[in-house]
This record gives C-alpha cells, sequence and structure tokens, in this order.
C-alpha cells in the first residue's frame, strides 16, 4: 500500500484541470534509529517545553506560535488563524509555464514526489497534460503550498504518473562564486588529464543505485547487534587517504590497479564455477546465519555498555 498523500488539490493547465494527490516519492523509515535514554535508569526521556522566565512546564495546549517584531515583544498566531489562510495553490498546483528540463539548474532541487490521479473522471485529463509534456520533452513549473509555505513545483512525467520535485527559491541558494573564485587556474599537462581519462574509462557504468548500500547504517547495526548479543562491539576504522605527493606517479598507479581489478573478479568467478560440487552442495546446505533485529536493542530499564 502506498502512504497517505502529503497534498490533495487539483493540477490544472489552463482551463484543463483534474484532481491529483501528491505522495512523498523518498522514505527515511529504514534508517537505524535510536531513543535517548536515562543512563542510570535506562529509562526513555521524554522532552518538555519550559517558560524562559519561570521555569515552568507548559502543556500543549498552552502552546502558541509568535512572531518577534522587537524584543521580548511578539505577535501572535493562531494555528486556526494560520489553517483559514487559503491562496490559490493551497489546493490547485496550476502549471505556469513549460521550460526545457536542462534549464533547471540542480541546486535549486529539494524534495521528490509522485503526483497521480485521485479519481476515475480525471484519469484522461491528466493522461493528456503528461502526454504533451512528453510529446515536447519539456517539464512544467508550478507552485503548491506544503507545509506551510509556498514552494516553486518542478513537473515531469514519470511511467504513467507525473513526478514533482519542490525547488528552492532564488535567495534560498547560495552563489558558487563565493567557493569556486578563490580556486586558481591550473594548466594541466596532456598527459596527466589523458591517464586520469583513462581511469575513467576503467569506471565507466550504467548507474544502478540497487548496488550502493549505506555502509554508514550497516555499520550501526552490526554494532547493534553486536551489543545485543554480549559480543565485543566491531567499530570499523578506515584509514583517510594521505596528500599526494607525485600526482603522475598515483595516477598511473591508480591505472594500473583499475586494470587489474575486473582480472581478479574474473578469476574468482572462473574459481567459483570450477568448484567441486561436493563443495558447492555443502555450502547450499549451510544454515544462513540468522539477523538480529536492531529494533528492540535497547529494552527499558536496560542499558548496554560497550565491551
Amino acid at each position: 500500500m502506498p502512504p497517505r498523500p502529503n497534498w490533495k488539490g487539483y493540477l490544472k493547465l489552463s482551463l484543463v484541470s483534474c484532481p491529483v494527490a501528491l505522495f512523498p516519492a523518498t522514505s527515511a523509515s529504514e534508517k537505524v534509529s535510536f531513543h535517548l535514554l536515562n543512563a542510570a535508569t535506562g529509562n526513555r526521556l521524554k522532552q518538555q517545553y519550559v517558560d524562559a522566565d519561570t521555569g515552568a512546564i507548559v502543556e500543549r495546549e498552552d502552546r502558541v506560535k509568535g512572531y518577534e517584531i522587537a524584543k521580548g515583544d511578539y505577535v501572535i498566531v493562531t494555528d486556526e488563524e494560520l489553517n483559514e489562510i487559503e491562496i490559490e495553490s493551497s489546493h490547485t498546483i496550476d502549471i505556469e509555464s513549460f521550460v526545457a528540463r536542462s534549464e533547471v539548474d540542480p541546486v535549486y532541487y529539494d524534495n521528490h514526489y509522485f503526483l497521480t490521479p485521485d479519481d476515475k473522471v480525471g484519469e484522461e485529463a491528466f493522461a493528456v497534460i503528461r502526454e504533451a509534456m512528453r510529446k515536447r520533452d519539456v517539464v512544467g513549473i508550478a507552485r503548491v503550498v506544503l507545509y506551510g509555505r509556498e514552494r516553486m513545483l518542478l513537473l515531469e512525467p514519470r511511467s504513467k504518473g507525473l513526478m514533482g520535485v519542490t525547488l528552492h527559491y532564488d535567495y534560498e541558494v547560495r552563489s558558487d562564486a563565493a567557493y569556486f573564485d578563490a580556486i586558481p587556474k591550473i594548466e594541466i599537462a596532456k598527459e596527466m588529464l589523458e591517464l586520469a581519462s583513462h581511469i575513467i574509462d576503467t569506471k565507466m557504468a550504467r548507474f544502478d543505485p540497487s548496488k550502493f548500500k549505506d555502509r554508514y547504517q550497516e555499520a550501526v547495526a552490526d554494532l547493534v547487534r553486536s551489543k545485543r548479543a554480549g559480543r565485543p562491539a566491531q567499530i570499523p576504522h578506515a584509514p583517510a587517504p594521505s596528500n599526494v605527493v607525485n600526482l603522475m606517479d598515483a595516477l598511473r598507479r591508480s591505472l594500473g590497479s583499475e586494470k587489474a581489478a575486473p582480472e581478479k573478479r574474473r578469476d574468482k568467478e572462473e574459481k567459483s564455477t570450477t568448484e567441486p560440487a561436493s563443495a558447492k552442495s555443502k555450502a547450499a546446505t549451510r544454515a544462513p546465519a540468522r539477523k538480529a533485529s536492531t529494533k528492540s536493542a535497547a529494552g527499558k530499564g536496560r542499558i548496554r555498555k560497550a565491551s
């Protein structure tokens, strides 16, 4: 089942409109997460808001939002008042213009969403807008109110739906000149550039995100599993690379190691295919190691310290 939509409303192109729903395209739920505990008791901690002057705890129903107009002087705004604010993009994604995808600098990208039709009646209008964009190879620029503010939204065809990318406003994006202008212009020797190009050639591949694992999260999960099982914590310590002293020599050695890597993989594959059948059958019948759950690593009232 897909998650609940973040937003529901209408997609509009000139006089054509259809009901749509906006869903988050990414999720952080698979990451290892921790609770804050009392080191002395092992009990969960909870956050509380306190009055800055009196130190008294302020309950949820007594909290209000305030905009500071002078030191210690606030304009109070209630949630009810904010919820009553309704502009066109609160309920309608109106495509204001179309541009080539290449015209939108990736530095403006923020969060990604999936946009789908929200009823059967609007599916045809949705398909017309999607396929017209696909035929002209353009993306749409619109606006939508999300999380209490109006955001620019880039729309582009994706499979049978549309993908939306919220965009940062111009004032939110820093100029790269402040970072790059001080980098000196360097004349690169032809041989060095060719060596670096050869290294790139040996690493050329198709982008496959499934091949990339979050190694830091895996190390954290291994740490939790080790502590849960009462084993010494295995914490990896990868050495940091050292400064290059002789760039030409480093490029040559890099090229050599990259060329050797595929040969090592082929040797390993050939060795695997020539492995005796008895060894393969034993490996196949060997029970896989059971992975301990990381969700209940820290039980209430019990804190396991690193061995």
